[in-house]
């Protein structure tokens, strides 16, 4: 950019047009992934119904702690009869958090919690096809039926076939690499 004339009128024309304007979507994305990595980062709050189970330890007379006790599952038992309360085990909680791997919603984050985090940044995974589109990349269908497609302009070498073992990992800047064969390109999933 070039400024003719010096002055007031010249630096209103550089913030408006120039170079603060170009600055200004970086600056809405940064807010945006600065945003969602805080809300990602912050613990689930307790279930009110759990909360209660714990809050009972406290009390020191044990007929006393033995009836909140008492009271506080017998209120856990019908939240979880009428849906309000839903208790996983790890083993589900795995489940979950590989069919929703690829998806970057805050909320998906509580799924991750007790993992090793090179556990909850990749997945192993079998491919069921391997296709190029219209465009010449690479989708992949795995055998759990997710689809991931390449986004950037890599060649894959050798070319991946249905049953080959692959690693997704998560990549930079909330991007994801698909590992096959010693080759990798960046991926996107679609469903």
């Amino acid at each position: 950019m070039r400024l003719m004339k010096t002055g007031q009128k010249a630096e209103s024309k550089v913030v408006r047009g120039g170079k603060w304007a170009d600055l200004a979507p970086i600056c809405g994305v940064l807010a945006i992934v600065a945003g969602s990595a805080s809300l990602a980062a912050q613990a689930p709050v307790r279930a009110p119904a759990v909360q209660s189970v714990l809050d009972c330890r406290a009390i020191a007379d044990g007929t006393q702690r033995l009836a909140c006790f008492d009271k506080a599952v017998d209120a856990i038992a019908k939240a979880e009869q009428t849906g309000d309360l839903v208790t996983i085990d790890r083993e589900q909680r795995r489940a979950v958090r590989r069919q929703a791997f690829g998806f970057t919603l805050p909320s998906l984050a509580m799924f991750d919690k007790g993992e090793k985090p090179e556990e909850a940044n990749r997945i192993a995974v079998t491919l069921a096809n391997a296709a190029r589109n219209g465009s010449g990349k690479w989708v992949f269908t795995l055998d759990d039926g997710a689809v991931w497609r390449q986004i950037d302009n890599e060649e894959l070498e050798p070319p991946p076939r249905p049953g080959e073992k692959a690693v997704i990992r998560r990549a930079a800047l909330g991007s994801f690499m698909i590992h096959l064969q010693g080759s990798a390109v960046r991926v996107h999933r679609d469903n």
